[in-house]
């Protein structure tokens, strides 16, 4: 179980870092290449963090690349020490610890995130990213539901 994490979490890290390397080979800065009505390839690279929040200079990628860090740690270790009956929370720490090094991969070599997937349709625009990102937000999710649903047993136990 564990060792299976942790294969996830590089193997996810493999897929983020090769499309962003040919992202930045193929792509020009900015320009849309569209996909679908709703779906482009666009090329930027992000200082900050998510939807580019804490762009303020190189204070932030230190700051964001030692929480990274940090974060990857806890996370290994949570994987660490899982149970054979986590498989959830397992895919979950998996994918967001996949998707943290992806991005401080990105910042410690670069400086900036490579993002370069954008998703739009007519007026609605959202933030452009890459596969760290989905990876983390749906490890995000994950945890968030396992925490409401063991929450909720929880307090029907005790009830």
């Amino acid at each position: 179980m564990r060792l299976g994490c942790y294969a996830f979490a590089l193997l996810v890290l493999g897929i983020d870092q090769l499309t962003k390397y040919f992202a930045s080979k193929y792509l020009h800065y900015g320009a849309e290449v569209d996909l679908l009505p709703f779906l482009s390839w666009k090329l930027v690279h992000n200082t900050g963090a998510a939807f580019s929040m804490f762009a303020d200079g190189d204070w932030s990628r230190w700051a964001l690349s030692l929480l990274a860090a940090v974060f990857s740690v806890f996370l290994a270790n949570e994987i660490r020490k899982l149970e054979a009956s986590d498989g959830w929370y397992g895919f979950a720490c998996a994918s967001i610890l996949a998707g943290a090094l992806g991005n401080l991969v990105d910042r410690l070599r670069l400086g900036w995130v490579v993002d370069f997937v954008f998703v739009h349709y007519e007026a609605f625009r959202f933030p452009v990213f890459n596969v760290a990102d989905s990876a983390v937000t749906v490890g995000a999710a994950i945890w968030i539901v396992l925490l409401v649903t063991r929450s909720m047993s929880g307090a029907r136990e005790t009830s």
